[in-house]
């Protein structure tokens, strides 16, 4: 089933089983092994990650393969200023999220 799922998931996101070893730096070989050996916890979350997946999904524990339904939404308006913005733990740099805001406004501007 885990290898199905991961497979399903890959096809929904037009990538191969190489394309996601490439992105996790996991060998092809290690995740096709998972069809009959039960993969490393830190492996698996990084091929969920990529897939925008839970784990709970790719091992079959869960039907809903949006992490959004599993867990709690955060979120936060990208012009308040007084909101330290993170990606993966770390900060985003301010003059990063100057960029990330010049981005938005000129897709938010083209699309009126």
């Amino acid at each position: 089933m885990l290898l199905d799922r991961i497979k399903e998931r890959a096809k929904k996101f037009d990538m191969s089983l190489q394309d996601i070893a490439e992105k996790t730096g996991i060998s092809p070989n290690t995740i096709y092994s998972w069809r009959k050996k039960t993969p490393r916890i830190d492996k698996l979350q990084k091929v969920a990650d990529v897939l925008h997946t839970s784990t709970d999904y790719l091992n079959g524990k869960t039907d809903n393969p949006n992490i959004s339904d599993d867990i709690n939404t955060k979120s936060a308006d990208l012009a308040d200023d007084d909101v330290l913005f993170t990606y993966q733990g770390k900060e985003i740099p301010a003059e990063d999220m100057d960029y990330i805001r010049g981005l938005l406004k000129r897709f938010d501007e083209n699309h009126e």
